[in-house]
């Protein structure tokens, strides 16, 4: 995350906000410590997956915002997946 030129605090209020458009947008229902730990994670899978495929990822606390929105809205997508 320091990388991405995001603090610890900064994450957590940014991985907070890029959960809840994911929960938003994929009619998901989850608290707010969910929320965060999908954007947080969300954005750490998305740069891996975007580092496996050699895309650059945008810098910053809004490439992060956009990072670990795509990130979560995957993983909720995944999870769905795996509960059927």
């Amino acid at each position: 995350m320091e990388g991405a030129g995001v603090g610890w605090i900064a994450a957590i209020i940014i991985g907070g906000i890029a959960g809840w458009l994911a929960e938003k947008v994929m009619s998901s229902s989850m608290g707010v410590l969910m929320n965060i730990l999908l954007g947080i994670v969300g954005a750490i899978v998305a740069n891996w997956i975007l580092g496996i495929l050699h895309i650059q990822p945008l810098a910053g606390w809004l490439g992060y915002l956009i990072t670990g929105f795509i990130g979560a809205c995957l993983l909720i997508f995944i999870g769905r997946a795996i509960r059927r």
